[in-house]
């Protein structure tokens, strides 16, 4: 056979084959974007399943931050109360926010409360659209198109969590346990979860999904206003200390309150980071936002001390650095970063004397709690209203700085209700537990310590220890 009748047959045998496999080969080539599609939304959600489920954690571990942070401030014979006022929160509200708190913060209901119909989680699970259909706005599916919705539900399990937790530094050394825990749960249902629906549920009355439109990004209305106001109430409420204030001693641990800040200031890219509920560049800009406005407080509390005060205290670093996070969090996704330099400059400025209005008032807010989140939080929320701006958030608004003097005014409106609500709220509650359970521990058990008093142990088994030493002798 010659060279050319092979050559003959070998193009014959490849047209045949070409004509064999291209109608599935083609095929595979229509189907291929599709594939791609699915790929790449596949890839998107898992990817931001992974980033909202580690910013969970991070908020969460903002929780013992919080109390290592509180317990620095109080005396030896207090540490361990102290820091069970901010633990035991994990296992209340990790609980009722299972049973009924996410349901009546994020249910379709009113523009007040949420409705029942995910009490106890029912229909709550790995959808992640279209488990808002139906109400309105009608264009607001789901809150987090891109992460199931038990995970977008535990994400903000850890806000619920550490909110009431705030409240503990200003009735420190002084409050029952039992009637503590109490108060936080009523709290947590009463309050705080009303007001997160307000502001971030579809519906609420003062949110972006069909309310007033306050602007508050990760939670300076939600979180640090309603603990801050509700703190100085129940300071207030429960009177001072025994020793306040002739008789106050300094903190016992200040390694403690650096740990404790650290913690927080770590944990607070999952609060605010997070906050744009999906892995990319909102995150990033918030991510990038809460760092700077930690940094330019945390400067400005040292210079304001070592200016007027001669010395800049480990103590001063801490509780600016907290103070410029307070600040930042309404605010972390709608500004650029030299917004946040400003906004955490000028919140740890107003913070600083605050904390120094308060010692002149004779207010025993035992941690300064609502000098710093109460009024850190209404400074971050006025500031919003200033340097917020749809350049960096297209589904934000500008704010004064950029033609939209009317955000301020809706900011306002928004802490004036804020106010209200965690004032008069935290009042009635006090009241009715202090004629049920009664608030105070005795006179005589205060001076003893919480610890021994309250949970029959010690922080540092020094007098429990000495206690027992000598009864066996």
């Amino acid at each position: 056979m010659s060279k050319k009748e092979v050559l003959k047959k070998v193009l014959i045998i490849g047209a045949i084959a070409s004509l064999l496999l291209g109608g599935p080969l083609m095929g595979n080539a229509f189907a291929a974007p599709a594939d791609v599609n699915a790929a790449i939304t596949n890839a998107q959600t898992a990817a931001d399943t992974a980033f909202m489920l580690i910013c969970a954690a991070l908020v969460l571990l903002m929780t013992p931050g919080l109390a290592f942070f509180y317990g620095g401030f109080v005396r030896s014979r207090n540490v361990l109360n102290t820091l069970m006022m901010s633990f035991v929160l994990m296992a209340i509200v990790g609980v009722t926010w299972i049973l009924w708190g996410y349901s009546l913060a994020f249910a379709p209901g009113n523009p007040f409360i949420g409705g029942l119909e995910w009490f106890g989680l029912n229909n709550v699970g790995l959808e992640t659209t279209d488990y808002l259909k139906g109400t309105n706005p009608a264009e607001v599916v789901s809150y987090a198109p891109t992460i199931p919705h038990q995970a977008f539900m535990i994400y903000q399990a850890m806000f619920a969590i550490i909110t009431p937790a705030l409240i503990s530094g200003a009735i420190a050394e002084r409050m029952n346990f039992t009637a503590y825990s109490l108060f936080v749960l009523l709290w947590s249902t009463f309050i705080y979860s009303p007001l997160a629906h307000m502001v971030w549920a579809k519906g609420g009355f003062l949110g972006l999904y069909g309310g007033l439109g306050a602007l508050d990004f990760a939670g300076g209305t939600v979180v640090h206003i309603s603990s801050g106001v509700s703190a100085l109430v129940a300071a207030m409420y429960l009177g001072p200390r025994k020793t306040y204030p002739d008789r106050l001693s300094p903190p016992h641990n200040v390694p403690f309150i650096l740990l404790g800040a650290g913690l927080l200031w770590f944990g607070w890219f999952g609060f605010n980071a997070g906050s744009a509920l999906a892995s990319g560049g909102l995150a990033t800009t918030a991510f990038v936002a809460t760092n700077t406005g930690a940094a330019a407080a945390a400067l400005m509390w040292l210079i304001l001390e070592k200016v007027l005060r001669g010395k800049p205290t480990a103590v001063g670093a801490a509780t600016g650095a907290v103070a410029g996070l307070v600040g930042i969090t309404p605010a972390a996704g709608f500004v650029t970063p030299l917004a946040a330099i400003l906004i955490g400059g000028i919140t740890s400025f107003v913070c600083f004397y605050a904390v120094s209005f308060k010692h002149k008032v004779n207010i025993d807010d035992a941690l300064d709690t609502f000098p710093v989140h109460g009024v850190g939080g209404t400074i971050g929320a006025i500031l919003t209203g200033i340097f917020a701006t749809t350049a960096v958030n297209s589904a934000g608004k500008n704010g004064l700085l950029f033609g939209n003097p009317g955000q301020l005014v809706t900011q306002i409106i928004a802490i004036v209700v804020a106010y209200i609500i965690a004032a008069v709220g935290t009042w009635i509650i006090l009241k009715i537990l202090d004629v049920t359970v009664g608030l105070r521990i005795k006179e005589e058990a205060e001076l003893q310590g919480m610890d021994i008093n309250e949970h029959g142990e010690e922080g540092y088994n020094e007098e429990f220890g000495e206690r027992i030493s000598l009864t066996n002798k």
